[in-house]
């Protein structure tokens, strides 16, 4: 027969220059008139034998092009072949031939994905391990519908873009091939030509779920073994918001928590069992990571990831990072996630012009750059862009068991005039400044992560109104926001010399005029301690004592105050210098009397926070605070109370100056025997210790509306709880601590 020369010699060089658009249309098994052909490109073959499904030699294929296109008949009784390649050394091999397998991709799967909702989405594209016709294998799948070819390359294949061209579904702009063969731990990057037909980077996949370590940026083949013995956890937490828990997070860097003595990165594995123990004795409720998404650049901390549905190669494969959530669940400890949706890097193997156009960006600079940080912006407009971000979200909280995503930089994607001047931004249809688009985002993926049982956690430093409440009372749909505003005004005012701190004295109460519009997280984060801010203990006042005593007394007032709790690692031990991404916490400062005593007050409050319902329970309600004395401004003082659900309540003081006051009077809901709980001054602290008497009773005698009032000493910049004995139940015994 003569069917291989019914190719025109175009479409042959095109095959034989990689230029094929559709080479399921010529390569592999065909009908032609007369029979069946198979048409196979190797350019790295002297010869090709065709052999059937039993390995016996069926025949030879014949060249019909120098640059390595062969063609053979293939007999009716034949139903199945395989290919015996003859290198030009005079090695061989036999391989199967990707282009006898079908699609994958269902129409629901195609339909799903060209419509942008498709939630599994990172079960189908990327590298999905397969088994088709009796072979193993891995499907690629990659979205790309301005490429003129697409090509999977790797060692597989010699890094040939010629080799695997995919199959192009022309409705959705999905492109896919299944190799047998390719099993787990290869390597592989996307080879494309653009629209324009040239030829662009080496492209990673933006699905890859595991990455080579540096400097290659390729994609790992991989599939997860891990088995989880976290059940009863995950059983509890669905349908959990957490609201009325108690939540202190403890937030820490992997690379940086701790390392090695040489200087090396603990793993995922070496992390689980210091993270959990230190945490445990500790009293944090969550642990929550700084971006653990794939990223090429350490000092970006992860805030400019690349791979966004791959736990970074930094400190293991991807079930270590598995065994470290479910170490800490197994603990009784939360996991949280920082996750970037908001902007991407430029590196031109990533997702900058993916596929030779501004495909997950924006195309105008107006829209699509973030010149603060010279990235990119996701073009919230496009359905595919946010169904690849919202199945990333799931993604980490199904497969990862991730309680809850703190979402990074909410406020840069609300405002289309985000730290841009007049004639840099563009308005919306309605002509003003809101990213309508991003916020429809916002809406659909907080609702995808309350139903699969996660909770969102926005960075959100305006006054957007709603940002943590239900999208059917036309909020965001967050469950929690970072309070950024009482964070800023309470550090600017322990700044202050404790002399003028009464004229600052409305930075630590505006917080309780807006602090049930939402559900605030009271944030100390990494952000306060790096580019020049110092550390914690930097910012305070005064010699080395008055600095940690304002310190500990700062921690007394934030854990007695309305809203969830947040601290960057080493602000629990007061860590003198600023945080370096590049080196361990410095935890030789335990061994000083000081840094020790803060760790105990950190670790004291925690536990008597978690133990205390009246100082967790009611966060959010406006009856779960009062004030007792807001305005004692020439003393710098605060006194208010936290009231449980039962009627149970805490009284907390803090007295900002540096003098004791004795005989300081306050009010008191109800009369009777009141004692210390918590007192910041503790000499095991390290503290002056001074104290109140093991009972203080209280008298009838009226104060700022009371009609009881017991008499206090204030020890100097300290923060002290009391509770009413009647009320010993909700004390906490085990955790109090009267100095």
């Amino acid at each position: 027969m003569s069917d291989w020369r019914s190719l025109p010699q175009p479409m042959l060089d095109a095959l034989a220059a990689g230029w094929c658009h559709d080479p399921f249309a010529v390569l592999g098994p065909h009908r032609v008139s007369g029979g069946r052909v198979v048409r196979v490109f190797r350019p790295d073959a002297e010869a090709v034998d065709l052999l059937d499904r039993h390995g016996a030699r069926v025949g030879p294929m014949r060249r019909v092009h120098d640059g390595g296109v062969f063609v053979a008949e293939l007999p009716p009784s034949v139903r199945s072949y395989r290919l015996k390649i003859v290198h030009p050394d005079g090695s061989w091999s036999v391989v199967e031939d990707p282009y006898r397998f079908p699609s994958t991709l269902g129409e629901l799967d195609l339909y799903l994905i060209r419509e942008g909702a498709h939630e599994d989405l990172y079960r189908k594209l990327g590298a999905q391990p397969a088994t088709l016709k009796g072979m193993r294998g891995t499907v690629f799948s990659v979205w790309a519908p301005n490429a003129r070819r697409v090509s999977v390359v790797g060692n597989f294949n010699g890094w040939d873009g010629r080799r695997n061209i995919m199959r192009l579904h022309p409705g959705n702009g999905v492109w896919e091939i299944f190799l047998p063969g390719v099993g787990e731990g290869e390597p592989y990057k996307f080879e494309m030509l653009g629209p324009d037909g040239r030829l662009l980077p080496l492209k990673t996949d933006p699905m890859g779920q595991r990455f080579e370590p540096p400097p290659g940026n390729a994609a790992l083949t991989w599939r997860s073994r891990y088995r989880w013995h976290d059940e009863e956890w995950m059983r509890e937490r669905h349908g959990q918001t957490g609201l009325h828990q108690p939540m202190s997070v403890y937030e820490v860097h992997a690379g940086s928590w701790r390392r090695h003595e040489d200087g090396s990165w603990l793993g995922w594995r070496e992390m689980a069992e210091a993270l959990v123990r230190y945490v445990r004795k500790m009293g944090f409720t969550h642990v929550e990571l700084l971006p653990v998404t794939e990223h090429p650049f350490d000092g970006s901390w992860g805030y400019q990831p690349t791979g966004m549905y791959a736990p970074t190669r930094r400190f293991g494969d991807p079930d270590d990072f598995r065994y470290l959530v479910d170490r800490l669940h197994r603990a009784g400890i939360g996991v949280l996630v920082d996750w970037v949706p908001a902007h991407f890097p430029r590196d031109e193997f990533a997702l900058a012009r993916f596929d030779g156009t501004a495909l997950y960006e924006h195309e105008d600079p107006r829209r699509g750059e973030h010149a603060d940080w010279g990235t990119l912006i996701y073009n919230f407009g496009r359905s595919e862009v946010i169904n690849f971000l919202a199945a990333s979200a799931l993604y980490w909280i199904r497969e990862f068991h991730i309680d809850g995503l703190r979402v990074d930089a909410v406020a840069s994607m609300l405002y289309l005039d985000y730290s841009r001047k007049d004639g840099e931004w563009l308005p919306n249809i309605h002509g003003s400044n809101e990213n309508l688009e991003a916020v429809a985002f916002l809406k659909e993926l907080n609702i995808a992560i309350h139903r699969v049982g996660g909770t969102a956690h926005a960075e959100e430093s305006t006054a957007w109104p709603g940002v943590s409440r239900p999208v059917e009372m036309n909020g965001l749909g967050f469950t929690y926001k970072w309070n950024m505003g009482w964070m800023n005004d309470t550090l600017a005012y322990m700044r202050e010399e404790p002399v003028h701190r009464k004229y600052h004295h409305d930075k630590m109460t505006f917080g309780m005029v807006y602090a049930f519009d939402e559900n605030f997280v009271l944030p100390l984060s990494h952000d306060e301690v790096v580019h020049g801010k110092g550390s914690l203990l930097g910012k305070m006042p005064g010699d080395d004592w008055q600095r940690f005593a304002n310190l500990r007394a700062y921690y007394g007032f934030m854990f007695g105050h309305p809203g969830k709790k947040l601290l960057f690692m080493g602000g629990e031990f007061a860590q003198w210098r600023e945080w370096d991404h590049d080196r361990a916490l410095d935890w030789e400062l335990l061994d000083q009397p000081r840094h020790a005593g803060v760790q105990r007050c950190v670790r004291d409050l925690n536990h008597l926070y978690r133990d205390v319902p009246a100082l967790h329970q009611r966060d959010f309600e406006a009856g779960g605070f009062e004030w007792l004395d807001w305005n004692d401004r020439d003393a710098s003082v605060f006194s208010w109370l936290r009231w449980d659900t039962e009627g149970g309540f805490v009284i907390c003081v803090s007295n900002f100056t540096p003098v004791i006051r004795r005989d300081y009077r306050l009010g008191v809901p109800v009369a009777g025997d009141y004692r210390v709980l918590f007192n910041s001054d503790g000499a095991d602290y390290g503290g002056s210790g001074v104290e109140n008497a093991a009972l203080i009773s209280s008298e009838s005698r009226g104060v700022l509306g009371r009609e009881d009032s017991i008499v206090v000493t204030l020890p100097p910049l300290a923060t002290v709880y009391l509770a009413r004995v009647a009320d010993r139940h909700e004390a906490g015994d085990s955790n109090a601590k009267q100095q």
